[in-house]
């Protein structure tokens, strides 16, 4: 099914939204998956933004409206962060999240997990390269791609391949450079088109967004213009991409926007309610609607939400 035509405008309307996570002093950085029937939600709870004591927070919800935990995932003298779920084609959930140990210049090193069934979790694994942090994985076919970038200087974001989830190769060593790249979303169009939505923070800090055919080693880059933190990249079924994304153009928001590969483009749609210390959605579509996990502070503690959106032409 093709996309809309170019221009054709994308009608977005939150209808509903649910606090879901909220023991923590500090809860955070949030992903979604549907396995199996049921929902996962997975963020990070803490005493801060930015603290010691962070552990990986698992619930479990059959119709995404009623959580529980499904488990709790710490690591002795790491602070646990930015969590990101995947469905393998063998069936298994996968967990990526890094650990971040050390004082005022901290080490970083990409963890994963294995789980059956979302509630059973094996011990972790250190994946990938230290100090480059696997932002998110995604499968194309029976391969899984993530991008990594590096916490140390010099910056660059880095492309990896991986025939099982866990032996991480560099496909791409240094896949963009310019202006601290760091966070990403990553998805494959049928006919093979990867798609990277790229944050950036540094001098010119606006968003990439990078395509490429297979095998992935060249890329064409359009910079979209705007300035975007915690980015998830989504395609929906008819061929639409849609980002979930911080904003920062005055006002901290997390918002679901529209995103034309042709034209280069990202346009919001919907903000969804937040402020302040905000974003990090988790983004799946399912029986014509799109749910959305993510965190805000908009009601004093830094809580996270999960919100319905519906999507019209």
């Amino acid at each position: 099914m093709n996309p809309p035509s170019i221009g054709q405008p994308m009608a977005a309307t939150v209808t509903a939204v649910r606090r879901i996570g909220d023991s923590a002093p500090h809860n955070a950085f949030t992903d979604l998956a549907r396995h199996r029937d049921r929902w996962f939600c997975v963020f990070r709870e803490g005493s801060s933004h930015v603290s010691g004591d962070g552990t990986i927070r698992v619930l479990v919800s059959p119709d995404g409206r009623h959580w529980a935990a499904a488990a709790l995932l710490t690591r002795d003298g790491a602070d646990l962060r930015d969590p990101r779920l995947v469905a393998r084609p063998d069936g298994r959930l996968q967990l990526y999240a890094a650990a971040a140990t050390g004082g005022a210049t901290k080490t970083f090193q990409t963890l994963t997990w294995l789980s059956p069934d979302g509630h059973r979790w094996g011990d972790p694994t250190p994946v990938g390269e230290r100090d480059v942090w696997l932002w998110r994985g995604a499968w194309y076919g029976d391969v899984m791609w993530g991008v990594g970038y590096a916490t140390r200087d010099p910056r660059f974001a880095r492309l990896y391949r991986s025939d099982d989830g866990l032996d991480l190769q560099p496909v791409v060593r240094t896949l963009f450079a310019d202006g601290y790249p760091n966070e990403s979303g990553l998805i494959f169009e049928p006919d093979g088109t990867a798609r990277c939505l790229l944050r950036r923070d540094r001098d010119t800090a606006t968003a990439q967004l990078g395509s490429s055919r297979p095998p992935y080693r060249d890329w064409h880059w359009t910079d979209l213009g705007v300035q975007v933190g915690g980015p998830a990249l989504l395609r929906l079924p008819d061929g639409r991409l849609i980002a979930g994304v911080r904003l920062l153009d005055g006002r901290a928001r997390t918002a679901i926007c529209a995103v034309d590969a042709e034209r280069g483009e990202l346009t919001e749609l919907v903000t969804l309610p937040s402020g302040g210390d905000t974003s990090y959605p988790g983004l799946v579509w399912h029986d014509e609607l799109l749910r959305v996990s993510y965190y805000s502070s908009h009601e004093g503690r830094t809580c996270v939400y999960l919100a319905d959106v519906t999507l019209g032409r």
